[in-house]
């Protein structure tokens, strides 16, 4: 190989790194300049907020899911799980008037019930992650349909009983899904998880698990402990996501986590590519979160159809998958 072919090959090898440490937040600002110039009100203050402010649910619900990344897992059931989260707390304030502080605790004790079982099947019946989450996926979905009859929960909701419910949403649980609680509480869990995976032994052992279960078993890493502790943070996690989902709208709809599933596993996996991390990351995920609903709110400010969004959406996770796989194998 003479020296001209060898400095080209560095070159391109070079550029190839830098797209894949960089490709997503240039993507971001180019995105930004291309929304800003083909529309008249994305970069209004009022607009950004409201980017952030859809992010948040996604960010959260997605970064549940990136924990059960991290030890080679893969937490189909996330948005199953907000949605039952989501139905079980305004139904508490709804339906039998309870104070905030009961909705919530018993809303994410509910939650972490739904990562021990996920936990329990993955761990002990030794069937691949993603094939048994989708079945809990379901469960938890029918689970959710056949609490709430298959019908939306609402103040003064007309009862099956054909008595009108008199429970209420308390206010300060409603200013949780408003700016600026609901970005603050992203923030806060993105900062937390960041920390614990990045600086924490415990997140290093869930990384090692990923890498190789078997080696860091060999290496005395108690494997079932960290990754039933990456299901239960997964599942709290999918749960608070429903949770504000629920404060946001006040109200819980059929099925209204399901529909987040997607973004969670884009952003999850775009945030793989972030600044060259190629693992499961929280500030990652987050990119990937904003790098999505920028998308969403720019096409509907363009009036895109809705039903053109998915292919978007997915055209987006290709690409990101195949950036990721790509890298890993060179």
């Amino acid at each position: 190989m003479s020296g001209a072919e060898s400095t080209r090959l560095s070159k391109n090898a070079g550029a190839v790194q830098f797209l894949y440490k960089y490709g997503t937040l240039i993507t971001i600002l180019l995105l930004i300049v291309f929304f800003g110039t083909m529309t008249d009100n994305f970069l209004n203050y009022s607009n950004i907020i409201n980017i952030l402010r859809s992010s948040s649910i996604v960010t959260i619900i997605a970064i549940g899911l990136t924990v059960s990344l991290a030890v080679g897992g893969f937490d189909l059931s996330v948005g199953s799980t907000a949605s039952i989260a989501n139905a079980l707390v305004i139904s508490l304030f709804v339906w039998h008037g309870q104070s905030i502080g009961v909705g919530l605790l018993v809303t994410v004790l509910f939650c972490l019930v739904v990562g021990l079982v996920n936990a329990f099947l993955v761990i002990n019946f030794k069937i691949q992650d993603m094939l048994m989450t989708l079945a809990t996926m379901f469960v938890f979905q029918g689970i959710a349909l056949t609490y709430t009859r298959g019908a939306s929960i609402s103040e003064n909701m007309i009862l099956p009983s054909g008595d009108f419910a008199t429970g209420a949403i308390p206010d300060a649980f409603g200013s949780l899904g408003k700016e600026p609680w609901i970005i603050i509480i992203m923030l806060v869990i993105v900062l937390l998880v960041h920390i614990f995976l990045t600086y924490t032994k415990h997140g290093r052992y869930m990384y090692m698990i990923g890498g190789n279960a078997e080696a860091a078993k060999l290496s005395g890493i108690a494997v079932s402990k960290y990754r039933l502790t990456a299901y239960l943070i997964s599942a709290v996690l999918a749960g608070i996501g429903g949770i504000i989902l629920g404060a946001r709208v006040e109200m819980a709809e059929v099925n209204a986590g399901s529909p987040y599933l997607m973004d969670a596993v884009a952003a999850a996996f775009i945030g793989y590519s972030v600044l060259g991390a190629g693992k499961p990351n929280a500030l990652g995920t987050l990119v990937g979160a904003i790098l999505i609903n920028i998308l969403s709110n720019g096409l509907v400010m363009m009036s895109v159809p809705y039903y053109a969004m998915d292919i978007v959406k997915g055209s987006v996770l290709a690409l990101a998958l195949a950036i990721t796989y790509i890298r890993s194998r060179r």
